[in-house]
């Protein structure tokens, strides 16, 4: 009887988020943002290990030790799909904002809070955490290297604030423009040793390639599938030819002890990597349309957008937490406190990933329900509200 009445409770869950969507709503965006958000969370997972030294934790890669298993990069960067998502999903708010009369100012205050207001939670846990754990004499440096694991990936937030701010001029843009200005970067200080610091232009033109695809496409760009045809196949072929003749990594994120990133700043590399990606994303939009009309499936995907910022906010926070936990109550264990440099560190991480995402569910019910506050609609229509994740939001 309690698994029947479960079973009907999730029916009739399912069938009320089918209910609250809006029949014009692109369930494909959603499930694009989804696709992003899962590949950074399962990229840091599978990619980054705290080793533990002497009693002390340090961060390393698996990636260092073990080059070949680069192509599991490329898998897991997501960001171009973030970026296009956040530029198609930008530009249309802002047309629909003007269209009802509001001004830019509004528009930009209310995406700024919905996208800075669940930083505030992570903020103070991890200020107090710090402070408890130095006082009671943890080693500064595993302070140091835990605090780099949940601040290092917020730089996307900012990054991504600015091109929000910058949605009225980007919609004008075309992506031919910032991806011009990462060629021209990587020439003078790559090809020409030039000075490395011009490489942090490439933070934001990097990111402002998908971004503009993604403004063009909400404008009615990129509509026929030949355009997805020839980003996927030209910025497969570029991004391998850069790879194989240009000395460029190929691992798509940061690898500790490498000379040249592709992520740190961003390169021609993974901004070429990031147009194959755009392009892959835009050849699926049927199939994923198709797929989400079942309101299960839709479900699944509307539920992991309401807690968007949150999964990508704690989900180092849930890594540390089930490592610390482990070293204390067991000691070492392998995949989770052993240096990545084995095969067996390799078959032994992924047993750990339902772990950290139980952990992830905790935080997701102790913190998620302040990253959904806001008034006016019903819980289950702003379960899919676009205000809800770091990419943007629909109109």
């Amino acid at each position: 009887m309690r698994d029947l009445l479960r079973r009907d409770g999730v029916r009739a869950l399912v069938r009320r988020i089918d209910a609250a969507t809006p029949r014009d709503r692109d369930r494909a965006v959603d499930a694009l943002r989804a696709f992003a958000i899962l590949g950074v969370v399962c990229g840091h997972w599978l990619v980054t290990a705290l080793v533990a030294d002497s009693g002390t934790l340090h961060g390393a890669s698996p990636l260092r030790y073990m080059p070949g298993l680069a192509p599991v990069s490329w898998v897991f960067q997501t960001l171009a799909v973030f970026f296009l998502v956040g530029g198609q999903v930008g530009a249309k708010g802002y047309a629909s904002a003007r269209a009802r009369g509001e001004s830019y100012g509004h528009w930009l205050r209310v995406r700024m809070l919905r996208l800075f207001r669940p930083v505030a939670g992570v903020t103070a846990v991890w200020a107090v955490a710090a402070g408890v754990m130095l006082v009671s004499g943890v080693d500064a440096g595993t302070v140091r290297a835990l605090g780099k694991l949940v601040w290092s990936p917020l730089w996307f937030l900012l990054v991504f604030g600015v091109l929000t701010a910058a949605t009225p001029l980007v919609a004008r843009l075309h992506p031919l423009w910032p991806l011009t200005v990462v060629l021209y970067v990587d020439l003078f200080r790559l090809g020409l040793d030039g000075p490395a610091a011009l490489g942090w232009i490439n933070v934001a033109a990097g990111w402002l390639v998908p971004y503009c695809l993604g403004a063009a496409w909400a404008c009615g760009g990129m509509s026929d599938r030949r355009t997805g045809w020839v980003l996927l196949a030209g910025g497969t072929v570029t991004t391998a030819g850069l790879v194989l003749f240009a000395g460029y990594p190929a691992s798509m994120v940061g690898v500790p002890g490498s000379t040249l990133s592709n992520l740190d700043p961003p390169s021609l590399a993974v901004v070429t990597f990031g147009l194959a990606q755009c392009g892959a994303a835009l050849l699926l939009l049927g199939r994923l349309r198709r797929a989400l009309a079942r309101p299960a499936v839709w479900a699944v995907v509307a539920l992991l957008n309401l807690s968007a910022m949150t999964v990508f906010l704690w989900h180092q926070t849930a890594m540390i937490v089930v490592t610390a936990s482990a070293l204390f109550l067991y000691g070492p264990l392998p995949g989770l406190h052993t240096a990545p440099d084995t095969p067996g560190w390799v078959f032994a991480r992924p047993a750990w990933l339902p772990v950290f995402a139980l952990v992830l569910l905790v935080c997701r019910a102790a913190f998620g329900a302040y990253e959904r506050r806001g008034g006016g609609r019903s819980a289950v229509v702003r379960s899919h509200s676009p205000a809800r994740t770091p990419e943007s939001h629909h109109a």
